[in-house]
């Protein structure tokens, strides 16, 4: 007795489905990294002089944003909110150091 095979058995469309489940992943990464590169380029002045920081705030909102089921979604937001608090802690930082050099000066 031969006895039919389910449409959703077949082979084919198993493959193109892994196929386009893989494509998303790409989409989902370059459109990660389009976002990393856009905030990278807003903030390149700000932050010229700390890059390393600036680039460990990135990998940091992307290792969080990957935690969760939307990391497209939420990585553009972590990151700005990563990168707007190294810019306040170098902006906190300038004015401690313009501070103590006015100490000094009055010393």
């Amino acid at each position: 007795m031969n006895i039919p095979q389910p449409p959703f058995k077949n082979e084919t469309n198993a493959q193109t489905v892994a196929g386009r489940c893989v494509q998303s992943c790409k989409n989902w990464l370059a459109g990660i990294e389009q976002a990393k590169n856009k905030i990278a380029n807003e903030f390149q002045e700000t932050l010229e002089s700390h890059a390393q920081l600036f680039q460990l705030a990135l990998n940091e909102a992307e290792a969080l944003a990957f935690q969760t089921e939307y990391p497209h979604l939420l990585f553009p937001t972590l990151a700005m909110e990563k990168i707007q608090a190294v810019s306040a802690w170098q902006s906190r930082q300038q004015l401690l150091r313009q501070r103590r050099m006015v100490l000094a000066e009055a010393f």
